[in-house]
């Protein structure tokens, strides 16, 4: 029999990553993510 109830959004995020082949680990995480989320750029100086 099989189970109908929808599995929480944590479980189907991990399922979905190891089918990509993700890396679990965090150091190498890290590093991809810098590569791809934009760098805030510091605010500007106020002008008055």
């Amino acid at each position: 029999m099989q189970d109908d109830t929808p599995k929480p959004q944590r479980d189907r995020f991990i399922e979905t990553a190891r089918e990509l082949e993700c890396d679990e680990d965090e150091r190498r995480f890290n590093e991809t993510l810098k590569r791809i989320v934009p760098k805030k750029d510091k605010a500007p100086a106020s002008e008055e």
